[in-house]
C-alpha cells in the first residue's frame, strides 16, 4: 500500500498535512455541489462569490501543504520520500478537481441551465454521484481501505466510458449547438473530475510509479 506512510510515534507535520488534504476534499466537494448546483436550476449570482472564495482557498492549502512537506521532510532527514511524492501528487490532482468545478460554474454564469431540460434527471443522477463519491474519496483516504479504493477505482472507469460515449453522441448529433455544446462541456469537465478523483484514490493502491495515469488503458493498470 502506497500510503503507509510509516509511520513515527509523534508525528503531529504529518497529521496536519493530512487534515489539510481532507480540507481540500471538503471544499472540492462544496464548490462541486454549489456549480452544479446552479447549472441544473439553483441560485448562480448569489454563490459566485462562495465558489471563487472556497476554490481561492483550494489553492491557498495546496500551496501551504507544498511548503509543509517541504519543512517535514528537510527537517525529518529520514523520512520516506515516496511520502512526499504520494501527498504532491494527492494535492495536484485535488486542485485540478477545483479548477473543473469553477469551470463548470463558468457555464453557469454564462447562462447555461439544465432546468427545463428533457435529461435533467440523468444530469441531476451524475450529480449526485460525484458528489458522494468526492466524499468517499476523502473516507478512503482516511482509512486506506484498498478493497474501497479499488471498487472506487473501477467505478470510476466505468463513468469516464459513460462520459466519453455521450460526447462522442453528442459530436455525431444532428441537434443545434445550443443544445450539444453545453453538454458536451459538461460531461468533459464531470470526466476530469472524476479521473481526478480517481487519480487521488490510487495513492492506496497503486505503486508510487504508476501514480497519475488513470488515463492509460484499462489494460496498462494493474
Amino acid at each position: 500500500m502506497v500510503m503507509s506512510f510509516f509511520r513515527r510515534t509523534d508525528d503531529s507535520g504529518i497529521d496536519h498535512i493530512e487534515a489539510q488534504v481532507q480540507r481540500m476534499v471538503n471544499d472540492a466537494r462544496h464548490t462541486f455541489d454549489l456549480a452544479m448546483n446552479a447549472i441544473t436550476g439553483g441560485s448562480v449570482s448569489s454563490v459566485a462569490d462562495e465558489v471563487r472564495r472556497t476554490d481561492r482557498q483550494i489553492n491557498i492549502t495546496e500551496m501551504e501543504i507544498r511548503r509543509e512537506l517541504v519543512v517535514h521532510f528537510s527537517v525529518h532527514a529520514g523520512g520516506d520520500a515516496t511520502e512526499m511524492l504520494v501527498f504532491m501528487n494527492m494535492i495536484k490532482d485535488l486542485e485540478r478537481i477545483g479548477d473543473y468545478n469553477k469551470n463548470v460554474f463558468d457555464l453557469a454564469e454564462e447562462g447555461v441551465s439544465f432546468a427545463d431540460a428533457a435529461d435533467l434527471g440523468l444530469i441531476l443522477g451524475f450529480r449526485d454521484e460525484i458528489s458522494s463519491r468526492i466524499a468517499l474519496m476523502g473516507e478512503i483516504l482516511t482509512v486506506r481501505d484498498e478493497e474501497r479504493a479499488r471498487a472506487f477505482i473501477s467505478r470510476g472507469d466505468e463513468m469516464r466510458r459513460e462520459f466519453d460515449a455521450l460526447v462522442t453522441d453528442l459530436v455525431h448529433a444532428t441537434d443545434p449547438a445550443s443544445h450539444a455544446v453545453p453538454r458536451a462541456l459538461l460531461y468533459r469537465f464531470l470526466k476530469r473530475i472524476t479521473a481526478h478523483s480517481v487519480n487521488v484514490v490510487t495513492a492506496v493502491v497503486m505503486p508510487v510509479d504508476r501514480l497519475d495515469y488513470h488515463d492509460e488503458a484499462d489494460d496498462t493498470r494493474v
